[in-house]
């Protein structure tokens, strides 16, 4: 038995990253669904765990961690045999720090401020300008992969994985098709490609997707 469990709900961008990543370490882990449409993430349990009861929530040995960019790090920082995903020159880690932020700030907040009305208020509008978050975030992630296969260079780091969950979860509002954003669906296709993405993500994106894309009207 593991002593990494995850907490999560498939259907969530941040917790398919963590999932990607540990697939990547090759981590053994047990994975917890908590379904927070019936809100199994607010009984005392899982409050006194994270106070926040947000998911991805990692335990690690009792070592408890929420916000998927601080788990898909520390997970590097203590299991990767290689600093590749997530490098230790001071340079590199900044440029994978800066898209992080990014996802965290820009990409993944596009995509919350129409998700979390939807499934807390059931608000199925989507103005102009939350759209237009959503095409600003992909122009910025079209120059991030204008030079390079991944978003801070010639390697895949974590900040691919944290990425590439939201930016295909935003395909439920807008597409990013191959046409005006050639270099984010190349992307997304070698993404694609790595072990277990099936598994781990392509099932919880296609459950996210089918919840939203057919009940929200984009103005």
């Amino acid at each position: 038995m593991s002593n990494i469990v995850l907490y999560g709900m498939d259907i969530s961008p941040p917790v398919r990253a963590c999932l990607l990543t540990l697939r990547a370490l090759g981590l053994a882990f047990e994975y917890r669904e908590v379904n927070l449409l019936a809100g199994e993430h607010m009984i005392i349990d899982f409050q006194q765990r994270n106070p926040q009861h947000t998911v991805p929530l990692l335990d690690d040995g009792g070592a408890l961690i929420w916000d998927s960019h601080a788990i898909v790090c520390y997970l590097v920082d203590k299991y990767g045999k290689s600093d590749e995903l997530y490098p230790k020159d001071l340079l590199k880690r900044a440029h994978v720090n800066q898209r992080l932020y990014f996802d965290a700030s820009i990409l993944y907040m596009a995509l919350r401020s129409i998700s979390v009305p939807y499934f807390i208020h059931g608000v199925s509008l989507v103005p102009k300008e939350k759209v237009d978050n959503v095409r600003e975030a992909y122009g910025h992630l079209e120059k991030f992969l204008s030079d390079s296969p991944y978003v801070t260079g010639d390697a895949l780091t974590v900040a691919d994985l944290c990425c590439a969950a939201t930016a295909t979860s935003l395909a439920a509002v807008l597409d990013h098709d191959p046409i005006n954003y050639p270099k984010i669906t190349a992307w997304l296709e070698r993404i694609s490609k790595l072990p277990s993405y099936m598994e781990d993500s392509l099932r919880g994106l296609n459950k996210y997707i089918g919840l939203l894309k057919g009940s929200l009207t984009i103005l």
